[in-house]
């Protein structure tokens, strides 16, 4: 596998050329009622009795992470269409596959496993109805399939894209159903989500759709921040097919989320890599391209790229108070000419690593 390239933000400003990105975070303050002093009186001859102030409670401890427990890592792919056209006479992805669950992410699957959670685009309704569209291209992924994603670490998946509606509502329902009877956590520009790590930290979601505007999802954010969310993703799938450049719309949802509260923005949608971008302190990536895309059965640019952001809590992990990246590209195939649906990673230094990096618009030296 490539080497990571390591990217360590710097300490906090107000402006956006700070390197320490301090996010948006719950209150925490514990409350504690205040000491109380109650006088008894007694109707006696005798002396009377007051009574002792009552102590003041002892504050409750705030529990402190380990240092290994305040990173969470996240680990972000892009668009990922684990089937081929549905009306295909060639069914090229499920003969490659041939049943083998491991197959599509055999070179990537202890990266999703070593970390906290893994988030992809899943561009396809998983249902089994047969009522669709007439667009170009409509995908349909078989429920069992879903095995693709948990048994190689993949645990969320943003539903908010242009496929999505394929099979219609009904199609939609099934797609909701069937991800929540395996315990996928996925999000939509309806539906915010949270998933909470092993060390308890929890990860809200929101997806946007190309059609979707910021102000859209607003109410889904506040409500993430109410249910405990001490990390929030913005999935947008969003831009322009087939470019290398970040549209002005995309700039403008992009710096929206990430001034109403969200912590990173992950883009999807042009099938292209497109330059990230560093805003206030937050990253923006614009375009991770395809990952895994089995409507594709050959591939004019194959390069795509795995991201991992490690988010770093503060000793209670209320919130996020620095974070670092690493860059890994990688091939969406493992053979050329061609498309065989296994990703792999780009060899150290090679001429197509460096064409991904110089795509992302990152390079060795931001490491």
């Amino acid at each position: 596998m490539a080497l990571a390239v390591n990217i360590a933000a710097c300490s906090s400003s107000a402006s956006s050329s700070s390197e320490t990105s301090v996010l948006s975070t719950l209150d925490t303050t514990i409350e504690q009622s205040a000491a109380t002093s109650v006088m008894l009186e007694t109707v006696s001859t005798e002396t009377t009795v007051v009574a002792t102030a009552t102590p003041t409670p002892t504050a409750t401890p705030v529990p402190t992470l380990l240092p290994e427990d305040r990173t969470v890592t996240v680990t972000f792919t892009g668009d990922c269409t684990l089937t081929q056209d549905y009306r295909a006479s060639n069914k090229a992805f499920d003969k490659k596959v041939n049943g083998d669950m491991s197959y599509c992410f055999k070179n990537c699957a202890d990266m999703f496993k070593s970390d906290d959670m893994t988030l992809i685009n899943l561009e396809n309704p998983v249902t089994t109805t047969t009522s669709h569209k007439n667009n170009q291209y409509i995908f349909r992924m078989n429920p069992d399939d879903l095995e693709m994603l948990t048994s190689n670490g993949i645990e969320a998946v943003n539903i908010a894209n242009n496929h999505t509606m394929d099979f219609w509502e009904e199609g939609l329902k099934e797609t909701r159903k069937n991800l929540d009877e395996r315990k996928i956590t996925w999000s939509d520009d309806k539906n915010g989500a949270i998933f909470t790590t092993a060390k308890g930290i929890k990860i809200g979601m929101v997806g946007l759709g190309n059609d979707t505007n910021a102000s859209a999802v607003y109410g889904i954010i506040d409500q993430l921040r109410k249910d405990g969310a001490q990390i929030i993703i913005a999935s947008c799938h969003f831009g322009q097919e087939g470019v290398y450049e970040a549209t002005s719309r995309q700039k403008k949802i992009a710096h929206e989320l990430i001034d109403y509260g969200v912590d990173i923005v992950v883009g999807t949608h042009p099938h292209r890599l497109q330059p990230i971008e560093k805003y206030k302190d937050h990253y923006i990536f614009y375009s991770l391209s395809n990952f895994c895309f089995g409507g594709n059965y050959s591939l004019n640019d194959p390069d795509s790229v795995i991201i991992q952001c490690d988010f770093i809590m503060d000793a209670d992990g209320s919130k996020c108070v620095d974070y670092r990246l690493r860059v890994y590209p990688y091939s969406q195939t493992s053979t050329r000419p061609g498309n065989d649906f296994c990703p792999k990673p780009y060899k150290w230094e090679s001429e197509e690593y460096f064409r991904v990096m110089s795509r992302l618009g990152w390079a060795q030296g931001d490491e």
